[in-house]
């Protein structure tokens, strides 16, 4: 039969046991209304005789089933196929128990041969069920043995039989089975997810989560098994919100075991792991505040920190220095102005999913315990403890995007620290996701200014040591992979520098004539934001712009795309607004630009539009304007 005709089962209403003793009954209703037919007693007969063995069979189950951690999805669903075949077979039975001429003329049209023949097949259908069902779960059947044990795939699921496979491998799992079956099963599981989209999805709809959980936090004290039931369930989260809250979500595992194997594992099993954090963590936004209040930073870190130079942050933790970052000194702060922290999604930190005040005392980043031993993670090869540098820093960069919560968290001094020695020191993909982490948390910064005054004071060693190596990378590297979120990451901290940060203004400019147009735009949409009113010394910022013969590379980077011309567009309005009397804005010409920008459709968005008319209007305050100008500043 195929495995859509299979009728749902609520779970909620009965137990196994009663799922499987209404079959029993109508097993032997069946061999009862054989014995008492007047007609087809040979087609009867054999309807009994392929009842009985199904009663036989089903008994065996409800012993199998007593073992509450029994797997019981396939049991349920055969369950249910095999009370269907049963009446369709009692139906049938009970017609040929009748007496006079008419009735036995009216049976043999009604109950044909071919009728007996379909009905013989459904059970036998079941019969092979049952029989994969016994084997799967490691059940001696001695009913006779001309039943073809050992069947691969169940009938019931023949025109899917991907989902026999999968019941297969899942009692594995759940069952008492020897460590390497478990293992073999786990990894059978991410083969089979790893191939398939919707192979994911029935993964997770017939219930695989738990078991890989458990095998994950147990197993058998084998980091094979743990890094197994990692890589399986890595690939259950990709790219799915809802696969991933499955995982997360959990009833009895789910982040808790995630976050302490993570602290408490071998170098191979955390790689795993910290893969598995950062592929929840990029899907589920809500899984993404449940990790960090279960402070997977804290083991992350640690292993970042690992066999690194951290000098500097022991000089400044101990000499006394004060955290810049205290939890507590921050909520006091947000309670005595009535504040209350909301990330970028929308919710309230004082909600489930934001609330600081239960993080005061478990924030630190510092000490993650590990029962492993310090030996044994030494005795690593170079690959392997690189590796898991890379895949620690890749769950960071995840964990911060949109979070206050896990931005807060890294941006302590040992996370910060951290951050800039790595940039400081390695290179490839270790470099670009500590470089992604810091944009990530810029970016959190740029819209809480509780969280930017607290965390980024760029006199704090903290801040900047990340400062620096941010200004490092913009001048020297040439790499847009990391030019891009040190750019991006300066932008967002545009509000923190003070007048005198100059060579930084200095050093962006030049990457306006970067050869990579993309580059050259992420320097544009940086120096806008030294520009715009909402920074305090916007004026002061523009001077220097235009000082380091930033409007001549602006004008040159306008021609080059249109994403260049709209994100130029709005730098060079914000320099014409800051300084109109400038001599370099008259020589570009920059209030043409502006009128050919009006006129080829460039205004169309309101915002823009009102900053070009602002822009042109302080051009023209400066500038001996024919009244076609006037005329230009009126279409706009």
């Amino acid at each position: 039969m195929a495995a859509s005709s299979v009728p749902a089962i609520d779970r909620a209403e009965s137990s196994l046991q009663e799922e499987l003793a209404l079959p029993i009954l109508l097993a032997d209703r069946i061999i009862k209304a054989a014995a008492e037919a007047e007609s087809s007693r040979v087609e009867c007969a054999e309807i009994a005789r392929l009842a009985d063995a199904i009663s036989h069979k089903l008994r065996i189950t409800v012993r199998l089933t007593s073992n509450a951690a029994v797997y019981d999805r396939p049991i349920r669903r055969i369950a249910a196929e095999t009370l269907k075949n049963l009446e369709r077979a009692l139906t049938l039975v009970r017609k040929c128990k009748h007496s006079g001429i008419f009735r036995h003329v009216f049976l043999t049209i009604t109950s044909s041969i071919a009728d007996f023949k379909k009905v013989s097949n459904v059970l036998e259908s079941s019969i092979g069920d049952l029989t994969w069902l016994l084997s799967t779960y490691a059940v001696d059947d001695d009913d006779g043995g001309d039943d073809g044990g050992g069947v691969a795939i169940p009938p019931i699921v023949i025109n899917d039989s991907i989902i026999g496979w999968i019941w297969s491998y899942i009692a594995s799992l759940q069952s008492n089975r020897r460590l390497n079956d478990r293992i073999e099963a786990a990894n059978n599981l991410a083969s089979l997810a790893s191939s398939n989209v919707r192979y994911r999805k029935v993964i997770v709809e017939e219930n695989a989560v738990s078991p890989l959980l458990k095998l994950l936090k147990d197993g058998g004290g084998c980091p094979e098994a743990q890094v197994a039931a990692a890589t399986a369930l890595c690939w259950l989260a990709e790219n799915d919100e809802e696969r991933c809250r499955a995982i997360s979500c959990d009833k009895t595992l789910g982040i808790p075991v995630i976050v302490q194997v993570l602290g408490e594992s071998s170098m191979s099993v955390q790689i795993a792991v910290a893969d598995l954090v950062a592929k929840i963590a990029e899907a589920d936004k809500f899984a993404r505040e449940d990790l960090g209040r279960e402070n997977v930073l804290k083991p992350l870190v640690s292993c970042l920190v690992y066999d690194s130079d951290m000098d500097e942050y022991r000089r400044y933790h101990s000499g006394g220095g004060k955290s810049s970052l205290s939890l507590h000194s921050v909520v006091q702060t947000a309670k005595n102005r009535n504040y209350s922290y909301v990330d970028n999604s929308g919710s309230s930190s004082g909600s489930s999913h934001g609330s600081y005040h239960k993080m005061s005392s478990s924030s630190s980043l510092g000490g993650a315990s590990q029962t492993n031993s310090k030996k044994d993670r030494e005795n690593e090869s170079p690959e392997v403890k690189h590796k898991l540098k890379v895949k620690c820093a890749l769950a960071l960069w995840r964990l911060c995007e949109n979070s206050l919560l896990n931005s807060q968290k890294i941006a302590e001094p040992k996370g910060m620290f951290c951050l800039s020695k790595i940039i400081e020191t390695e290179e490839g993909e270790l470099r670009f996701n500590c470089l992604m982490t810091i944009m990530e948390v810029t970016k959190v910064a740029e819209g809480n200014a509780e969280l930017r005054k607290v965390a980024w004071k760029p006199t704090s060693p903290p801040t900047k040591a990340v400062l620096d190596q941010l200004k490092r990378v913009v001048k020297e590297e040439r790499n847009p992979d990391f030019l891009i979120p040190a750019i991006r990451s300066i932008g967002c901290l545009a509000r923190i520098f003070p007048a005198k940060e100059s060579g930084l203004v200095s050093s962006l400019v030049g990457k306006l004539g970067d050869g990579n147009v993309n580059v050259a735009i992420e320097a544009a949409i940086a120096l806008t934001k030294f520009t715009c009113p909402d920074n305090h010394i916007c004026v002061e910022h523009s001077k220097t712009i235009i000082e380091c013969n930033g409007v001549p590379l602006l004008m040159k980077l306008l021609g080059t795309s249109d994403r260049a011309k709209r994100d130029g567009l709005v730098l060079l309005c914000y320099l014409s607004m800051n300084v109109g009397n400038s001599k370099a804005l008259v020589e570009a010409k920059a209030l043409r630009t502006l009128e050919s920008a009006v006129r080829s459709g460039m205004a169309q968005n309101a915002d823009l539009r009102e900053i070009i008319a602002k822009a042109m209007h302080h051009l023209m305050l400066y500038q001996d304007v024919p009244r076609a100008h006037s005329n230009s500043l009126a279409m706009v």
